[in-house]
C-alpha cells in the first residue's frame, strides 16, 4: 500500500526544494502554511510560515553540501561544520531545524533528519516527534524507493489507528477517531500549555477531514473492526473493548509505548514480561488512560529537548522571535474561544 499523495499543485514548494541538496529520501510540506486550519483565513495560509522536513541519507555530507549552498541558513554552529551540526541535530527527537528562513518570498522553517532515525520513528514511536506530523495529512514532495521507509511510513498509520481504537468508546464518528489520531502527537506536549493554540488538534481536523479520509481510507477499509463507507464518508464502528480484543491491539502497538506503558504499570523491583504486563492493562478498565499516559511519555521528552535545542540550531533572537509568534497564536486562538 502506497502512502496517499495528496494532489493539489505543489509547484510553490517544488520551487521551495530547489534550493536544497537534492539527496533526499523524502521531503514533505506540513503545517498551516500548506492546509488551512479552522479559523484562519485564505491570506493568512499564503502568508503563514511554511514548514518542510527533508530526510536524508547521510547528514553530515548533506549539512556539508547545505551550507556551501545556504550558509546563512545556520545559527553560529555553522562555525563548527557539519558534523558537529549532525550531533546537535541527533539530540531530542533527531532533527534539526532551521527556521525564519526568507524563500521565494516566503518564511520558511525546515528540519533535517537521518532516514534511519525517521524509519526508527515511524516503526517504533521512539519520540512521536516526525512520525507523529505523518499521521496528519502532508504534501509529500519528494520520495525515493526505499521500501524499509515506505513500510514504515504504513505502518505509522496503522499503529496510529490502533492506539486511538484503544482511547476511544465502543463506537465514536470518523471525525472523532481523526481528532484522537491528531492529537496523538500532543499528548504531553509542553508547548500545548505554553506556545500553541489550545484549539489547535480541533483546528487541524476540522476543515481537513477530506485530506484525513485520503490518508486512512485503505487502512479503515482493511480493517474488521470498523464498516467504512467511504462513498459516504462515514464510518460505523463496533470496538472490541473485551480484554482479549485490548490485549490483541496493545500487543500490536509500537514498542516503545509498550516499554513506556509497562514502566507506568510494573511496579519497580517487579521482573515480568511485557506480554504478562499487557495483559494486566487490557483488563483495566482505564486501559485508554494508561495508553494515553505511556504517549505522554514519550512526547514529553522529545518535546522538551528538541525545544531547547531550538536556542542552538536558530540562535537566540531567531529563537525569541519564533516563540514570540507561536505566543502570538496562542492568545489570538485563545480569544477567539472567549469571544
Amino acid at each position: 500500500m502506497a502512502l496517499p499523495v495528496l494532489s493539489s499543485s505543489a509547484v510553490k514548494f517544488r520551487r521551495v526544494l530547489a534550493h536544497f541538496p537534492q539527496e533526499l529520501s523524502l521531503a514533505f510540506a506540513y503545517g498551516s502554511g500548506v492546509f488551512r486550519q479552522a479559523g484562519a483565513s485564505a491570506e493568512q495560509g499564503e502568508t503563514n510560515m511554511l514548514d518542510f522536513v527533508f530526510a536524508v541519507d547521510d547528514a553530515v555530507t548533506w549539512h556539508m553540501t547545505n551550507l556551501s549552498k545556504n550558509r546563512s541558513h545556520y545559527s553560529f554552529l555553522k562555525f563548527f561544520g557539519p558534523k558537529k551540526i549532525s550531533t546537535v541535530q541527533g539530540y531530542g527527537a533527531g532533527i534539526y531545524y532551521n527556521t525564519l528562513v526568507p524563500c521565494n518570498d516566503r518564511m520558511i522553517k525546515y528540519g533535517v533528519i537521518s532516514t534511519d532515525a525517521l524509519i526508527e520513528d515511524l516503526l517504533h514511536w521512539k519520540t512521536l516527534y516526525v512520525a507523529g506530523r505523518l499521521q496528519k495529512p502532508v504534501k509529500i514532495l519528494a520520495q525515493n524507493e526505499n521500501s524499509r521507509l515506505q513500510a514504515a511510513l504504513v505502518s505509522n498509520l496503522k499503529s496510529a489507528v490502533t492506539a486511538a481504537f484503544l482511547m476511544l468508546p465502543e463506537s465514536f464518528s470518523e471525525e472523532d477517531l481523526y481528532m484522537q489520531i491528531a492529537g496523538l502527537s500532543y499528548s504531553g506536549d509542553f508547548r500545548m500549555i505554553i506556545g500553541e493554540d489550545k484549539s489547535k488538534v480541533q483546528n487541524i481536523v476540522k476543515p481537513n477531514v477530506s485530506h484525513f479520509q485520503k490518508l486512512y481510507s485503505t487502512i479503515l477499509q482493511d480493517c474488521p473492526q470498523v464498516v467504512y463507507k467511504h462513498h459516504l464518508g462515514r464510518l460505523e464502528a463496533s470496538i472490541d473493548k473485551s480484554p482479549e480484543g485490548q490485549f490483541t491491539q496493545l500487543m500490536a502497538l509500537p514498542k516503545t509505548l509498550q516499554q513506556k506503558i509497562t514502566a507506568l504499570v510494573n511496579p519497580p523491583g517487579k521482573n515480568r514480561d511485557v506480554e504478562e504486563i499487557l495483559l494486566q492493562v487490557a483488563h483495566d478498565p482505564d486501559c485508554g488512560f494508561v495508553v494515553h499516559q505511556g504517549i505522554s511519555g514519550i512526547v514529553r521528552p522529545s518535546s522538551i529537548v528538541q525545544s531547547a535545542k531550538t536556542i542552538l540550531t536558530a540562535g537566540a533572537k531567531k529563537s525569541v522571535t519564533y516563540s514570540l509568534k507561536k505566543l502570538y497564536k496562542m492568545t489570538k486562538g485563545g480569544l477567539k474561544k472567549t469571544s
